[in-house]
């Protein structure tokens, strides 16, 4: 027989397509090198308490996906051993549960391996699952038989009773159980998904479960107490129908009168914000006042009580209104000099002069003690100064003299320094010393406290300058209590 040309070319082709459907049944589906060879594979045992069904060439897959199959299912000392053959190039964590499931009530068995996490390392060829993470479905027969008992042990006439109920609570409800299994569906696929939250979750919950456990005694004691609260409510229904009747005009209200303060509200608000500001500043020495102030009642009743029930009675607490006029004299230094000082009958008010003015002697001075100089620092404790930015400043505070030497030099070229004191930074007065002058010594303080006798007869006594000096009233035979006009008037030296 002689073949012709085209006959040939249909043989080769036919022979091609033969060769290459053999090689894609051997290679594609077979999948021969890997069943001979285990090319771009490795093998996992894993352990299990039973079969479970399972058989060689089932698949196994990795959250839903096939990556390998059943290669053998073998007896060993403590139960059952099946061997996996994974893809190479499918990184699976090693820390996971191996679960041989059915694909339907008669499907075929198959192994599911789930990460319990996946930051550990990828399983390699040779590893091993332990039987403690490995699960097996359980036995078909044995849980026919006992759903078989459950239906014996229940009365017919009760099952017929249920039966009937339950067709009567099912009846009609085929859209909204479809629409439920879809919706159950859909909520598996996006938790497949989400497998690995899901996973973190359940694996964090233990934590919370365990806090739970933990404080039951609370939790049972809010029960509680949040059922006392429910009793209460539903004693006074009527009380809590009214508040709620009467909330919604009682907020109108609140609203109106909320708009009616609109115009002076923010400024009312915004001067307290000023207020709190100085109060927080100034809380140390509230909190003193409040300290001090029962004391200080305490202590003027303790003067009203002293009278109490006495001639006395009418007349209060006893005051003395001595004056010590003069004692201590009057403070002089750091104000302006007598030149500059404006009369006490003109009543203009013109601006006041470029620096601080106050009594500026040193701060254990008998003169002034309440003075500018003696005030506390409020943020810098146990710092005084006359002026905050002093206080705020590593500035300390610098008298110009003792007080007893001021004689109005308006450029204070006995210390050197400026009157009034200016702020820090300020250029020196025009009167202060130039460069190279000498100025006169320091003033060595005031002259020290002499005492003298004096003569009962006469009243005459010797004062610390020499000088002799009579005070009448002091002799024995002097005259009569001065009046409040000769209080003022000091004493005459002969």
């Amino acid at each position: 027989m002689r073949l012709t040309r085209r006959i040939l070319v249909q043989l080769a082709i036919f022979g091609v397509v033969a060769v290459v459907a053999g090689a894609v049944m051997l290679f594609g589906y077979i999948k021969l090198p890997v069943m001979l060879f285990g090319v771009g594979h490795y093998k996992v045992t894993v352990e299990l308490p039973a079969s479970g069904g399972l058989y060689p060439s089932g698949n196994v897959t990795y959250r839903g996906t096939e990556v390998g199959r059943v290669e053998a299912v073998h007896l060993s000392d403590t139960g059952v051993e099946a061997v996996l053959s994974l893809q190479s190039n499918i990184k699976i964590p090693s820390d996971l549960d191996a679960q041989v499931h059915s694909e339907s009530a008669v499907g075929e068995q198959y192994v599911a391996l789930l990460p319990r996490n996946a930051t550990s390392p990828p399983l390699k060829n040779g590893d091993v699952i332990p039987v403690s993470h490995a699960t097996v479905p359980p036995d078909i027969s044995a849980l026919l038989d006992a759903t078989n008992r459950g239906l014996q042990a229940i009365p017919h006439d009760n099952l017929k009773s249920v039966i009937d109920e339950s067709y009567a609570a099912f009846a009609g409800l085929g859209p909204d159980i479809s629409r439920l299994v879809r919706g159950s569906s859909s909520l598996a696929r996006d938790a497949r998904k989400n497998l690995d939250p899901l996973l973190a979750l359940i694996d964090q919950s233990k934590p919370v479960l365990d806090a739970q456990t933990d404080t039951s005694d609370s939790v049972q004691a809010w029960a509680a107490h949040l059922a006392d609260i429910t009793k209460s409510l539903a004693r006074h229904d009527s009380a809590v129908q009214g508040v709620l009747q009467n909330a919604g005009p009682a907020a109108e209200e609140l609203r109106a009168l909320f708009d009616r303060f609109k115009p002076t509200l923010p400024i009312v608000l915004a001067n307290l914000v000023s207020v709190n500001q100085v109060a927080i500043t100034y809380q140390p020495d509230i909190e003193q006042i409040l300290v001090l102030l029962p004391q200080g009642a305490q202590a003027i009743q303790g003067v009203g009580v002293a009278n109490r029930n006495t001639k006395q009675n009418y007349k209060g607490g006893y005051l003395s209104f001595n004056l010590n006029l003069n004692l201590p004299p009057p403070c002089t230094t750091g104000f302006l000099p007598i030149t500059q000082q404006r009369v006490a009958s003109d009543v203009d008010y013109p601006d006041l002069p470029a620096g601080d003015l106050y009594c500026r002697v040193p701060q254990d001075s008998p003169l002034n003690v309440r003075g500018a100089r003696n005030t506390p620092c409020e943020t810098v404790p146990g710092k005084r100064a006359p002026t905050v930015n002093m206080c705020e400043s590593d500035e300390s505070y610098v008298p110009l003299n003792d007080g007893f030497n001021w004689k109005g030099d308006p450029n204070a070229t006995l210390s050197g320094q400026d009157i009034p004191q200016l702020p820090p930074g300020s250029p020196p007065a025009q009167g202060a010393p130039a460069a190279g002058v000498v100025p006169p010594p320091p003033d060595t303080g005031p002259p020290p406290i002499a005492a003298a006798e004096y003569d009962p007869a006469t009243g005459t006594y010797i004062g610390p300058d020499g000088h002799a000096y009579t005070q009448s009233d002091l002799a024995r035979n002097g005259a009569k209590a001065p009046s409040w006009q000769q209080m003022l008037i000091p004493p005459t030296g002969n």
